[in-house]
């Protein structure tokens, strides 16, 4: 009997098939008759395949068959790799591939001239909060598939974007979901610590994956400060608000306030929706102060909601002008003697900073290689002089050779049609 365990990894046994589920956040399915017929084709054995306890289990004593299963497992994941939580494909990024990390919005890396980069190893999402603006998470109807990026592959593109933009760095883990749910957090605020160009690595999070364990790991690796998207004190209100009846308020406090403890800040960051969670904002503040939040930066960042053309906009949330919204803000400072609410750059250390030099110029026509399906239909990624372009309304397939014309370039986000 031969059992197989893969570093990172355990095995599950579904019916047809095993289940490989790797470092948490992906999985891949392999049907048990594919792994038995390899096997009886390379050595002429005829064996059963189950799994228990984690292992992948051959009911042979061939040991050989141990070493070749597990490089045909390895050799095969890719492309079937599936994320956990939003059960979408995932394509993973390394450098064989030869994808740029810079120019597009949902993976890679983001410079909006100041001292922060945005760091995005991952997308998707565990929750699906009814106002989010890029409908992520598990009831997404429009994200057909998520992509993650490896984690020495990423940390050598933010080598560069680092030499670029100069020390003092803040490094914040952010993206079009839950930062999370990236395999290799830990090694990613590891790598990001050790950098001499970075002086503060934050997070934004929902919260619902901490717990003790990696809220220690995550300490012991030198994360400053996690944003934590908590939007109501009330149970049920808060299931509503993130789209999941699953959804657990008291672990996320509790998390908030192990976070406290470990020493990494938090900052309470409630999206504001008048006449459905305005009226909490005084608990959000008493909360704040009850855990010690805030301790170097602000602890609260209330934000106004805002509707997106390609987000999730229910007909409860009724949009609230900034100037009023600023207001609101002043008024609370008063009344609870909690400031900063209202918040700038200047809170967190931003300063500005030269941008990265652009690559592509609004109007201009560019020859670009499609290297990428996109996340939604009709888009599609390409590349050119070493920068991504998200191209929308074409039916252009990976490997095709198009024309594109640059219609965006804020922050080097670049995004195109086809000619």
């Amino acid at each position: 009997m031969i059992e197989l365990r893969l570093p990172h990894a355990i095995f599950e046994d579904i019916g047809e098939s095993i289940r490989l589920i790797w470092r948490e956040s992906l999985y891949a399915d392999f049907p048990k008759k594919d792994l038995e017929r390899v096997i009886r084709k390379k050595y002429r054995v005829e064996s059963e395949i189950t799994a228990r306890d984690g292992a992948l289990v051959i009911d042979t004593d061939y040991k050989k068959i141990e070493n070749f299963i597990a490089i045909y497992i390895q050799n095969n994941l890719g492309a079937l790799l599936r994320n956990r939580y939003t059960k979408r494909k995932v394509i993973y990024l390394h450098e064989g591939l030869d994808v740029p990390l810079l120019g597009y919005n949902a993976f890679g890396l983001i410079d909006r001239g100041t001292n922060l980069i945005q760091v995005r190893g991952v997308t998707g999402c565990n929750m699906s909060c009814i106002f989010c603006s890029v409908d992520e998470g598990p009831y997404s109807r429009t994200r057909k598939l998520d992509y993650v990026v490896d984690v020495d592959y990423l940390m050598k593109w933010f080598d560069e974007v680092a030499r670029i933009k100069g020390k003092g760095l803040e490094a914040h883990l952010d993206g079009q979901g839950e930062p999370l749910i990236y395999p290799f957090r830990v090694e990613l605020v590891q790598a990001l610590r050790e950098h001499p160009n970075v002086s503060v690595i934050s997070m934004q999070s929902n919260g619902t994956l901490l717990n003790d364990k990696l809220v220690e790991e995550l300490a012991e690796a030198g994360l400053d400060r996690v944003n934590l998207s908590i939007h109501s004190l009330d149970p049920e209100k808060a299931k509503m608000l993130m789209g999941r009846k699953d959804y657990d308020l008291e672990h996320v406090l509790d998390m908030a306030e192990a976070l406290v403890n470990a020493g990494i800040d938090v900052l309470i960051a409630p999206v504001i929706i008048f006449g459905i969670n305005d009226n909490e904002a005084e608990a959000f503040i008493e909360f704040a102060r009850k855990i010690g939040a805030g301790k170097r930066w602000p602890a609260l960042g209330f934000q106004n909601y805002v509707p997106y053309k390609f987000g999730r906009n229910p007909i409860i949330a009724k949009p609230v002008p900034f100037k009023e919204f600023y207001a609101w803000l002043r008024k609370l400072e008063e009344k609870t003697g909690m400031k900063p609410l209202v918040l700038k750059p200047s809170h967190f250390g931003m300063e500005k900073r030269e941008f990265i030099p652009l690559a592509f110029r609004p109007g201009e026509v560019v020859k670009a290689e499609v290297v990428l399906p996109g996340r939604i239909e009709g888009e599609m990624i390409a590349k050119a002089r070493n920068r991504l372009i998200e191209v929308v309304g074409t039916n252009a397939q990976v490997g095709d050779k198009i024309k594109v014309r640059i219609v965006r370039t804020r922050h080097g986000i670049y995004i195109g049609t086809p000619i």
